[in-house]
């Protein structure tokens, strides 16, 4: 990769590529009210170190950050550049320092296109004053095409989905005059191909002494690009080292403080475990996104859905859903044709859906708790245009319980709540209205290790009560180890299905690129 050579030969230098910069927080202590977030924290990075800080969702780990990043004043406790001690009292202190923060909620203004985005804040200006829309864009494409990113510089914030939204953020981070980037949970919408093209920008970056902080849930990446980790748990530092010298059992044990399993999940094949076909669709196709597809699903069937970037499995489920038009094709309920235009009639008719993204599109940040659960079913359980609360708060006290979810008051914010509890509150709202065909799309983004095996034990136990679930992920370990079979897409076609021992990530990928399979045991090609 000729990343670097193009940073130093286009003015966007780093603050040294032959040495490297020291940061320490020593004993930092943060609490909110009554709540101790960070107790005693100790961590160091230098430049040339990647390291890994984890920790379940509520951590301390985004608090901890928030302060190196200048978001948060620390209570009490040092830190250090250099063995000098510094304090930042905004962002723009932390980043003249050398500091560059990728937040886990993306920091990009919709409205405005790519380039106007990588230059917020450093704006290029002509000799006159105004805007240099020209170099902006110019520069912003160089950094594109030398990283193999496939985006317009002038395409707006808005229509892209949220994994390029994420390279758009790295991209503008490794703009920046930056020694030491945090990156949280940078992995989190990406496929594994930008998955492996992030790495190579941190390998790069990592040889010429630039510092990675990376913030993350999933341990097979901690194992494959970290060298050191740190793990948080309730706010205490529990255990920090080489990370060669720890399995991801240890990190998961680490983290949530006892044994995560790591067995398969997926059940054995058996027609007596499925119910009768719920939904079958036969030639479904909208020109753009995908095309001719075909498919059936029984009730109690766990069915992944799987690809890489621009597959169309998303746009195919939210034409199902009514949430998008096709342009030709069937859609079959029990056996039933139906033309679904709304997303209502999708609900009325037994289908729900969980989006990909939670904080964009299955959150409502200005609601609280209570108000995210029920939302979907006010016009169910409402009588003249009059909600009727008790019976919404009856409902989700039985699925707080059967879902695990912790929290404090049915009326506190849906945002303080984690991640993993965010989605488990999400997926509640869905429940209320007893579906037939339940389709996640990305079900486990961004949740820790811990909420995730619930997700994946609410999933089994929804299949056992006879309901049809579609999982939609980019990630064919989450697929092979929860799934009954799955569909491999390939640029808006299914590719193949695959089931019991051909169901692995090698043959998943190998179609998932195009790969040809023949009519080996299990592989169907379709």
């Amino acid at each position: 990769m000729e990343f670097l050579k193009l940073v130093i030969k286009n003015e966007f230098t780093l603050k040294s590529l032959g040495d490297y910069m020291k940061i320490e927080m020593k004993n930092i202590r943060k609490s909110f009210g009554n709540n101790d977030v960070l107790k005693d924290v100790t961590l160091s990075v230098q430049g040339g170190e990647i390291c890994a800080l984890l920790g379940e969702n509520g951590a301390g780990k985004s608090t901890l950050m928030n302060i190196l990043g200048g978001v948060l004043p620390t209570d009490l406790g040092t830190i250090l550049i250099d063995e000098k001690e510094v304090k930042f009292e905004t962002p723009a202190d932390s980043q003249e320092a050398g500091i560059a923060f990728i937040h886990q909620e993306l920091n990009l203004i919709n409205d405005l296109p790519i380039y106007e985005n990588m230059f917020l804040g450093r704006e290029r200006k002509t000799k006159r004053g105004s805007l240099d829309l020209k170099q902006m864009y110019n520069k912003t494409a160089e950094i594109f095409d030398q990283m193999n990113v496939n985006l317009d510089p002038g395409k707006m914030v808005r229509d892209l989905d949220a994994s390029y939204k994420q390279i758009v953020e790295i991209c503008r981070a490794m703009m920046m005059n930056a020694s030491i980037i945090i990156m949280d949970e940078p992995t989190t919408s990406l496929t594994d191909t930008e998955i492996e093209r992030v790495f190579e920008m941190v390998r790069t970056l990592k040889e010429n002494n630039v510092g990675i902080i990376f913030i993350s849930h999933k341990l097979n990446e901690v194992k494959e690009i970290c060298n050191k980790y740190i793990v948080l748990r309730d706010g205490n530092l529990i255990s920090n080292g080489d990370v060669n010298n720890v399995t991801k059992k240890d990190l998961a044990s680490y983290m949530v403080g006892f044994d995560v399993r790591t067995e398969s999940l997926r059940r054995e094949s058996s027609d007596e475990k499925v119910g009768k076909e719920v939904l079958r669709v036969e030639g479904l196709t909208d020109n753009r996104h995908f095309r001719d597809i075909h498919f059936t699903i029984r009730a109690g069937e766990i069915v992944g859905i799987t690809g890489l970037l621009g597959d169309g499995r998303s746009e195919l489920f939210q034409a199902i859903f009514g949430a998008d038009h096709y342009n030709s094709g069937k859609i079959l309920l029990e056996g039933q044709e139906v033309t679904i235009k709304s997303t209502s009639q999708a609900i009325k008719k037994g289908i729900a859906y969980l989006p990909r993204n939670r904080k964009e599109n299955a959150i409502l940040k200005d609601m609280d708790i209570i108000e995210n659960a029920s939302i979907v079913t006010w016009s169910m359980f409402s009588k003249r245009g009059v909600i009727n609360t008790s019976r919404h708060q009856k409902l989700f006290e039985e699925q707080r319980d059967s879902l695990r979810i912790k929290m404090g008051e049915m009326t506190d914010s849906i945002t303080s709540l984690s991640g993993g509890n965010q989605q488990k509150v999400v997926l509640s709202k869905w429940l209320a209205a007893n579906p037939k065909v339940l389709i996640l799309d990305n079900p486990t983004q961004g949740v820790d290790v811990g909420a995730k095996e619930d997700i994946y034990d609410i999933i089994l136990k929804l299949a056992e009560e006879n309901i049809a679930i579609v999982v939609l992920s980019s990630e064919a370990q989450e697929i092979t180890r929860v799934c009954d079979r799955a569909l491999v897409m390939y640029h808006g076609v299914i590719q193949g299905e695959v089931c019991d021992e051909m169901m692995n990530e090698q043959t998943i990928m190998n179609l998932a690129t195009g790969g040809e399979i023949g009519e080996e045991k299990g592989v169907h090609q379709l």
